[in-house]
């Protein structure tokens, strides 16, 4: 295989270190500056609050990370991570409006459905390990990047301080990656240098959720993943994970501006209105670990570089600093996967012309199903008027027609579930096989 140099990754988040481990193989060095001294212990850290939270690699991105990582799933559990695959419906809590998908039979394909539930801490630790075990990489932590070097048309270092003792440094670099997330300052540096800043699809999401650890007696509670959706006329909703070393996680979410309690009687009191019993019983005997964690996300943003005419060569932008997800529906980290995978596929392909044209257009292919799928149902649950009412009535009834078919269909509830988990288009729901048990289960409900 060709090597082409030196590589730098702005950022050791989940995207920047996955795109660190593809880079490994198509350059002779990469080095990862990250802002924060990184933890050798598995430990939440300050660039990372979503940690906090609910949050999981859905099974599309865990079939990606075994690509990357080989033995990784593996290794994950020996470290403790719960697996959650498809062969019983029962551990999965899943509820759309009023209606509880079916828990009871056997999916169709079990296997596809493949989860090691590990907490962000966990995961990061693990393939931050894996990454820094590669012989080429280099890992540089408690370093800002100060900005990015222009040399005529392509971006040929980086400029670096060290956060301790204000020295600066500069690493040349043949391609150099943004992975500094949602606060990339990378349209700013473009404006400066004569580019266009790229265009900002968004749409206000108003998310407000609050979060809970607890330490949880082996067995105590039987969901391995439980999901309350918000609806229209109830703004709140709310999920429960079970992680490694007997710790669960609580998220209570509000959304279309609905703020949460930010004590722990509170977010009981606001879980035991939506959980089953079951389950808030056995979380008010557990053992909370720390305090309530609460964040609020305002909007969801996609900058759409794959736009640009002109955009600097030997430059990528990676991860949330590209499109950011409402994290409700925990696809952050599966999106960093596919986007390394569709750099590692751009990187292994004949150069027909510049790679950041090939990445991005090879991104809006990833990222655009999950997108509209999002716009969708967040418009489901955000008050409208006028005319747009009359399509959120439709879109409702639409949903709670196949929700209530999938409460008493086992293959409905495994499709719904596999859409979840970005193994298959939303579309599925609309083949004419699918659309038939939707009649009759909704004749059975």
């Amino acid at each position: 295989m060709t090597q082409r140099g030196a590589a730098v990754v702005c950022g050791a988040s989940m995207g920047g270190l996955l795109a660190a481990r593809v880079l490994a193989d198509f350059y002779d060095t990469v080095t990862v500056v990250e802002r924060d001294v990184l933890p050798e212990n598995t430990t939440q850290r300050r660039g990372v609050p979503q940690g906090k939270h609910l949050h999981m690699m859905l099974s599309r991105g865990t079939r990606i990370l075994g690509e990357l990582f080989p033995g990784l799933p593996d290794e994950l559990a020996a470290a403790g991570a719960p697996v959650l695959d498809g062969s019983d419906p029962s551990r999965f809590y899943l509820r759309v409006g009023e209606h509880v998908l079916c828990r009871t039979g056997q999916f169709a394909d079990p296997g596809a459905i493949t989860m090691r539930l590990a907490s962000r801490p966990l995961l990061e630790t693990v393939i931050r390990r894996r990454v820094r075990a590669i012989e080429n990489v280099t890992v540089l932590d408690g370093r800002d990047v100060v900005e990015p070097i222009m040399a005529g048309d392509r971006v040929s270092a980086v400029r670096v301080v060290d956060r301790a003792s204000a020295a600066e440094s500069v690493l040349d670099a043949d391609l150099t990656v943004d992975s500094t997330g949602r606060s990339a300052r990378t349209p700013a540096f473009l404006e400066a240098h004569g580019y266009e800043r790229p265009t900002e699809q968004s749409y206000p999401v108003g998310l407000t959720y609050s979060s809970q650890f607890f330490r949880v007696p082996p067995g105590s509670i039987a969901e391995t993943v439980a999901v309350i959706g918000p609806t229209l006329e109830r703004s709140t909703g709310g999920g429960l994970l079970v992680y490694e070393n007997d710790t669960v996680i609580l998220t209570m979410i509000g959304v279309a501006g609905r703020r949460l309690p930010t004590d722990l009687p509170g977010l009981m009191e606001l879980a035991a209105d939506l959980l089953p019993a079951q389950i808030t019983t056995a979380l008010r005997a557990a053992e909370p670990i720390a305090g309530v964690s609460t964040q609020h996300y305002p909007a969801s943003v996609w900058r759409r570089y794959d736009k640009l005419s002109r955009f600097p060569k030997g430059f990528l932008v990676v991860g949330d600093a590209v499109c950011s997800f409402n994290p409700v529906y925990g696809q952050g980290m599966t999106s960093a996967a596919l986007q390394a995978r569709a750099l590692r596929d751009c990187l292994a392909a004949p150069a027909t012309d510049d790679l950041s044209h090939r990445f991005f257009r090879a991104t809006v292919r990833k990222l655009a199903p999950i997108w509209q799928a999002n716009r969708l149902n967040d418009f489901a649950v955000s008050p409208v008027t006028g005319w747009r009412s009359f399509a959120q009535r439709a879109l409702n009834w639409q949903t709670d027609k196949v929700m209530a078919a999938a409460a008493v269909d086992i293959r409905l509830a495994e499709a719904f579930v596999r859409i979840l988990q970005l193994i298959e288009p939303s579309t599925t729901l609309f083949r004419p096989s699918m659309l038939m048990r939707v009649i009759k289960g909704n004749r059975r409900h």
